[in-house]
């Protein structure tokens, strides 16, 4: 391997916790060369982001780390912060995995990728401008222009990702650390998404660390794999030499783990419990003195769906078809028009106060776990949230029994509840949102994207413990999802999205063995590895 321009020996990271010391990453060791793409892979709580966020010192506040990261000739580990901050963000970057807590909710997202532009390489606000148009463009937003002015919250999880790797290639850094860069993109995107960065790397020169659960995109991207477990490396080496012979017996369950299995649809007699008809919501985006008239946006439009006991729904489609604003308007947490009846009540034009009584039995899984977890609760007062609104009568002895057992339900460590979610991983923390609402037992779960940030090892377990308490209490699912290996492993029927329509709805096996429309068609070839080829996105100037 030629001189590395980053390289890691010995480093280890801990932090303080009430239950003591935890050693998060053990003496791991690694180089990177320019031009090179490391992957380096291992279940949640492997240890994997830490180490890299330790490098760039970006740890918590209880966190400290000790050993050696080198970028080029220069020590990272224990570097003053001005003399970091010369580095990171200019010659380092990083794209994290959950990007709506990494973006300022206040600032516009042109704003925020103008930033490093102006404070690293001194552009005017009028070259930032330019320049942030055509990374948006690059990246593959729609209407750059427009939605540079846009705030977070106004893109779908798939949109904002873009926008986080736009802000990273802003300075074409040397190296890129990709924190589960496309774990919030639909498949088709993360193809054309593999394609920009191997783009990029190949003009630059750029070193990629690619961190990542999904072996398929190791194995079309990345050129060398360190694979992480417990906070070690238990192996390394080439991508192809690895595939084809893993060592370690870590590596090969690894290589096997898929979910499997399929879903019975429920009996015919099953009641209705959740049915929306001709749905809709839109958006005003823009509008004032200045900008003109506001551009309507419909993100639903005009949809229906009938819920039963028992079923589980697959709602799929690309970032911004409208799948999570859906969701949403079922539960009436934003407003559309339409009808939306749950049960025998209809709850269309319900308010908040009328809503109440309704909450425990439709919860919400969101799908950035850490941006609705309250960084200043413990991980049991989580999970116990529901229990204070709709048991206010239960004793805390009682609250922390049941914090146990839903811990335990979703297969966490209930002796880890008196900790942080920052302590977590973000597959652990996914598990934590999804205990939140399974304690209060509800009839109907939307779950947005509830296994995008787990390793497909846990993405297992977890379809497994979702299939298990449907059986259990009879629930039903709204599965929201751009992977169609879970959702062919969940569903048992599908509604397929495209700008706010469905365009084809059915049995799950007709969806998949026999789909009808083209859109359907290029989802399914895009997830079996069979990618178009993408439009060729603009080259950097």
């Amino acid at each position: 391997m030629t001189e590395p321009v980053l390289s890691v020996s010995g480093l280890h990271v801990r932090f303080d916790t009430p239950d003591g010391d935890v050693h998060a990453v053990k003496g791991v060791s690694f180089a990177v060369a320019r031009g090179e793409t490391v992957a380096i892979v291992g279940e949640s709580g492997s240890g994997k982001s830490q180490t890299m966020m330790a490098l760039m010192g970006l740890l918590a506040s209880n966190g400290r780390a000790e050993g050696s990261a080198r970028y080029r000739d220069r020590e990272l580990v224990g570097l003053p912060l001005k003399a970091l901050n010369t580095i990171r963000g200019s010659k380092i970057t990083m794209i994290f995995q959950e990007p709506m807590t990494s973006l300022d909710p206040l600032y516009r997202v042109g704003r925020q990728i103008a930033e490093p532009l102006i404070h690293h390489r001194g552009l005017s606000r009028a070259a930032a401008k330019a320049r942030v148009i055509e990374l948006l463009h690059l990246v593959g937003i729609p209407e750059p222009e427009r939605r540079m002015r846009s705030y977070p919250h106004e893109l779908s999880g798939g949109q904002r990702q873009r926008v986080m790797i736009a802000m990273a290639l802003a300075n074409e850094p040397d190296v890129l650390i990709a924190d589960e860069p496309t774990t919030a993109l639909d498949v088709t995107i993360q193809a054309q998404i593999l394609d920009l960065l191997a783009e990029l790397k190949a003009r630059l020169g750029m070193a990629i660390v690619f961190i990542t659960h999904d072996l398929s995109i190791v194995r079309r991207f990345a050129d060398r794999v360190v694979v992480m477990k417990s906070g070690e490396v238990v192996e390394e080496g080439a991508v192809a030499t690895l595939f084809a012979a893993p060592a370690h017996p870590y590596t090969r369950m690894l290589l096997a783990a898929e979910p499997t299995g399929r879903k019975a649809p429920p009996p015919d007699t099953a009641p209705v419990l959740l049915e929306g008809r001709n749905v809709e919501v839109a958006f005003k985006l823009g509008g004032g003195f200045l900008s003109g008239p506001p551009v309507v946006l419909k993100a639903v439009d005009g949809v229906t769906v009938r819920l039963v006991r028992g079923q589980t729904i697959g709602i799929v489609g690309e970032s911004g078809s409208g799948k999570s604003t859906l969701g949403r308007a079922l539960l009436r947490l934003n407003h559309g028009t339409g009808q939306i009846r749950f049960e025998h009540y209809d709850i269309s034009h319900a308010d908040r106060r009328a809503m109440r009584q309704h909450r425990r039995e439709l919860q919400l899984v969101f799908q950035d776990p850490f941006g609705s977890l309250s960084p200043r609760l413990t991980v049991g007062q989580i999970v116990t949230e529901g229990l204070l609104v709709h048991e206010p009568q239960l004793s805390g002895a009682e609250r922390d029994r049941r914090a146990v057992a839903a811990m335990e339900e979703v297969g966490l460590d209930p002796a880890t509840r008196n900790r942080y979610p920052h302590e977590f991983s973000g597959g652990q923390r996914q598990r934590i949102a999804i205990a939140r609402a399974i304690i209060l037992k509800p009839k109907v779960v939307v779950l947005d994207e509830p296994t995008s940030a787990l390793d497909r090892s846990v993405q297992k377990q977890i379809v497994d413990l979702l299939r298990d308490l449907q059986a259990r209490y009879g629930l039903s699912y709204l599965f929201i999802s751009h992977d169609l290996a879970v959702v062919r492993a969940i569903a048992d029927h599908i509604l397929v999205m495209k700008s706010g329509k469905v365009v084809e709805a059915g049995p799950t096996e007709a969806i998949f063995d026999a789909p009808q429309h083209p859109y359907t068609r290029t989802l399914m070839a895009a997830a079996l590895g069979h990618h178009p080829e993408p439009a060729r996105a603009p080259r950097l100037a």
